[in-house]
């Protein structure tokens, strides 16, 4: 959901000709997905830990559960798009009069917080808005399979570490291998491609306008992602399970 909020974030930016600060601003988002990571990552290796204890406790079931999670937080974070995106803007507002985080964070008070639900929109979904976007097909696709290769990174690890327990502990600190994949696509193919989307809007109206279709696309587009991560992470940890006999 983190993740999915920053497509808000920039729209944000655009919509108010921020684009700059929110760009700036990209790094909170990173700050709550790593703290999120940061305490999933032991709790989700207490599974395999378990695993070693009891033989029959279902490792690969409760690693598949944590997937799901990742697509209803995915729907949440689409279904919360129109808001956030008002929340951003005012956050970006607010950051200019205060001129850094602290003194942002500093100067929130409770009253503002409950006037948080002023800001507060309803999602619309229009199937017919999607048609004249033009946007790739392929770049769409090559989104799916990114966002389904970092969801099972980690988790497929483990898992390896459950195939191989005389090498488990190398199996655990190699989700690198398939994560190092997603990260040359990603930086290859998809953030440069977003790059120029989000530049075009700056500089046409009719294409600002588009913006928001076209990000909502693209989140959808990583919920699909996260389905196709359950096809992929039993492969995956084989793939795992073989490099580090290799290496």
């Amino acid at each position: 959901m983190v993740e999915t909020s920053s497509y808000a974030l920039r729209l944000a930016g655009v919509k108010i000709n921020k684009l700059a600060v929110a760009l700036s601003l990209l790094g909170i988002t990173v700050l709550i997905s790593r703290t999120a990571n940061l305490i999933q990552a032991p709790m989700t290796a207490k599974f395999i830990d378990y695993g070693k204890v009891d033989l029959n406790f279902d490792v690969l079931g409760y690693l598949r559960i944590i997937i799901v999670a990742s697509s209803f937080g995915t729907i949440l974070g689409i279904l919360l798009f129109p808001t956030l995106v008002n929340l951003w803007g005012r956050v970006i507002s607010k950051f200019e009069i205060a001129g850094s985080l602290p003194k942002l964070i500093s100067s929130v008070t409770i009253g503002q917080l409950i006037n948080t639900r002023h800001y507060i929109q309803k999602p619309s979904f229009r199937l017919s808005g999607f048609r004249y976007l033009g946007i790739p097909k392929r770049f769409i696709l090559l989104n799916v399979l990114v966002t389904a290769i970092y969801t099972v990174g980690v988790i497929s690890s483990l898992y390896a570490a459950r195939l191989v327990p005389e090498l488990s502990t190398s199996a655990s600190q190699s989700s690198g291998l398939i994560n190092g994949m997603a990260t040359i696509l990603l930086t290859i193919f998809i953030d440069p491609q977003i790059g120029l989307i989000t530049d075009k809007a700056c500089n046409n109206a009719v294409y600002k306008e588009k913006l928001g279709k076209i990000y909502l696309l693209l989140m959808i587009s990583r919920f699909f992602g996260t389905l196709l991560a359950q096809f992929l992470l039993i492969p995956a940890a084989y793939f795992i399970s073989f490099a580090i006999k290799i290496f």
